[in-house]
């Protein structure tokens, strides 16, 4: 008798230790579980996360840095690194080829790259997943020419339009056609990135320069430390097709002295920002991402002054992409998402 309850003992540990195994959410698991309050941490063994930014200039690339060492810091077996590229088109092509694992971002060309619309016509990227929406993107188009008043006024003018494959250059051929400008005949475009249009605009080697980016941006303030700072509106007729036209354009104010020489505010459209992934990233791996930007939300605004903007609460605004599993286990966690 005793001997049978040894053996009955034996069996009941051996099962524990398999149950407790089986609880464990490991890095390279498909599906893994949501890390409960109270739980300990999650640990990776050797995770690497490259970010996909923007220019230098930018705001993609501070954030992606800020993003970096949030989570080489807050994630044991992580190891992030932020990368400077071409901005948004480019940074999907990026994640589709497996080079990088987290993107920033347009919500405008997130959406076009899920669909196989516009430049990723017929190559729909059917995996790109949300990881968490971000702040408003103003379309702004900046001179230092104060005759420049208008869109029209763009005609016949060097005009610097963004990085080729750029969220950027995309939303400046929309705005020339809206204002029903030929974007190949009527302007000399210059594909450049924000700080190659900053130095153009001070050696008056462009005439204007198209951004979309969080403000105040800092190729911008660069610029007007020395020189008065014009920014075009995008109003009136050209704003109303644009809207009819695309979903994703809302209509925004560049406060009055965001830049120094612009003593007026300014009415433009915006876009949002958002980080993307593949749908294959690991769930407890995209979990834990989501979940320190937030906890860490100190550092996101002293990388830039839109850090004050990415906030829990309005992490799905604007959301263009099927939400990743794994970010959606968050925000219905904190109840953003039911």
């Amino acid at each position: 008798m005793k001997k049978k309850l040894l053996i009955l003992l034996a069996v009941i540990m051996v099962l524990s230790v398999f149950s407790g195994c089986a609880k464990a959410p490991a890095a390279t698991q498909a599906e893994s579980t949501t890390v409960q309050e109270g739980q300990d941490p999650v640990k990776f063994e050797n995770v690497f996360v490259n970010i996909g930014t923007g220019g230098t200039a930018g705001t993609y690339f501070p954030l992606g840095g800020a993003f970096a060492e949030i989570w080489n810091n807050s994630i044991e077996g992580v190891n992030a690194t932020a990368q400077s590229t071409g901005a948004s088109v480019a940074n999907i092509n990026l994640l589709y080829d497996g080079k990088v694992e987290v993107v920033i971002v347009q919500n405008d060309i997130a959406w076009y790259a899920y669909n196989g619309k516009n430049m990723f016509e017929g190559q729909a990227f059917e995996k790109l997943r949300g990881l968490a929406t971000m702040y408003s993107e103003p379309l702004q188009i900046v001179t230092t020419d104060e005759s420049i008043k208008s869109v029209a006024d763009l005609k016949g003018k060097r005009i610097a339009v963004g990085a080729i494959g750029s969220g950027v250059e995309a939303n400046a051929r929309q705005i020339i056609a809206a204002a029903g400008l030929d974007f190949d005949k009527d302007i000399d475009a210059k594909f450049l990135s924000f700080s190659e249009a900053s130095s153009g605009l001070k050696d008056k080697q462009v005439d204007a320069a198209f951004l979309t980016a969080g403000i105040p941006t800092a190729a911008i303030q660069d610029l007007s430390a020395q020189n008065d700072v014009f920014v075009v509106p995008v109003d009136g007729d050209v704003a109303a097709k644009l809207t009819e036209e695309y979903d994703f354009f809302t209509e925004f104010t560049v406060p009055a002295n965001t830049y120094k020489g612009q003593t007026e505010d300014v009415q433009t459209l915006t876009v949002k920002s958002m980080l993307c992934v593949s749908a294959d990233l690991d769930e407890a791996l995209v979990y834990e991402l989501t979940k320190q930007i937030y906890a860490n939300h100190d550092r996101v605004v002293a990388a830039h002054n839109v850090g004050k903007y990415i906030t829990q609460e309005t992490g799905n605004d604007g959301m263009s992409v099927p939400l990743h599993p794994g970010s959606e286990k968050f925000f219905k966690e904190i109840g953003v998402l039911q």
